[in-house]
């Protein structure tokens, strides 16, 4: 999601189609305490490779045991877990810049070129009173982010972004080194629209960056999955990932995640794996979650800047977000 170190560094990327999936829609609507993921054992290599044909004598089943899981049947901030800004840290200072001016500190990714800014009932931008603009909406154990037109009136206050939306971290609520994580959502579209489903560092710092869902507005059914990390030697960005086409992924809920083991990143959409990489330099530290509805970009391909076709509203329909940890005990029975 945080583009600017990465324009023209990705190691690989290109467009597949998902074919069904194997697994009934409705064992993926829930989050059971525990389950298992058919992963490979074969090697990986640092650049990342879809997984279209897989050696059947690899496949092994992975049991994991659920850490965390949020069905979002009450509003996503009266239960603590969730920040409804960036937080940034001490390993990366200048994140607490994300955004600019005065207030907007922590609401946005100003270098990415996005036009929205992050609002909550208690924001209130130049404000000395909050503004109770709520971007969050739930209903029927749904959580709708949603994205509107900045009320005129409200421009100076908002400080002239185009859009108000919405961001979820549970960075210093919750982190997990290794695991599964996965979100069952449905993926808006629209010009100039980018939602996002990623995690950073616990510790503040970036990369390393785990992309596990963003969706491409302009290219309806078009989702991208990618992994940041930096080259020691260079200091350098890295990035590697792949397009998969879901065709009805703005219509239809589907599950996104990735399993992140001691030695690969897997991808998956509905509990299939789609693409791996062996887990790059730097993934030392817990990572947090974000999901987030973006508006505008300079640099994401198939997410240009506000236009007069943009929507006046969007909303980012998500309906759980759960977290496992490798049951490494069930695992060496």
């Amino acid at each position: 999601m945080i583009e600017r170190w990465t324009r023209g560094a990705l190691a690989a990327i290109g467009l597949c189609v998902v074919p069904a999936p194997a697994i009934a829609q409705d064992d993926l609507d829930g989050a059971p305490m525990s389950m298992s993921l058919q992963v490979t054992t074969d090697p990986s290599t640092i650049e990342c490779r879809r997984l279209e044909k897989v050696n059947p004598a690899s496949l092994v089943f992975l049991p994991l045991r659920r850490t965390f899981n949020e069905d979002f049947d009450e509003h996503p901030l009266a239960n603590g877990r969730w920040v409804p800004h960036y937080a940034g840290g001490a390993a990366w200072p200048e994140a607490r810049y994300w955004g600019g001016d005065g207030s907007d500190f922590k609401r946005k990714t100003s270098a990415n070129g996005e036009q929205q800014i992050y609002v909550d009932p208690r924001y209130a931008g130049r404000n000395a009173a909050p503004l109770g603009l709520d971007p969050f909406k739930v209903k029927d154990g749904v959580l709708s982010i949603v994205a509107s037109r900045t009320p005129p009136g409200l421009k100076p206050v908002l400080f002239d972004n185009e859009y108000i939306s919405g961001i979820l971290t549970t960075q210093g609520t919750f982190a997990q080194k290794h695991g599964y994580f996965e979100i069952r959502a449905k993926v808006p579209v629209g010009h100039a629209v980018w939602p996002a489903f990623w995690m950073l560092a616990d510790d503040g710092g970036w990369p390393p960056e785990v992309d596990v869902l963003e969706g491409r507005g302009e290219k309806p059914g078009d989702l991208v999955m990618t992994t940041h990390w930096r080259i020691p030697s260079t200091q350098k960005i890295q990035s590697c990932g792949f397009d998969f086409a879901v065709g009805d992924a703005s219509s239809a809920f589907h599950t996104y995640g990735v399993l992140w083991e001691e030695d690969r990143l897997v991808y998956f959409i509905d509990r299939r794996p789609v693409s791996d990489i062996k887990v790059p330099i730097g993934f030392d530290d817990p990572m947090y979650m974000i999901v987030n509805l973006a508006i505008g970009s300079k640099f994401f391909l198939g997410v240009g800047p506000v236009d007069a076709e943009s929507p006046p509203t969007v909303a980012f329909e998500i309906d759980r977000i759960s977290v496992y940890q490798i049951d490494l005990e069930q695992a060496r029975r």
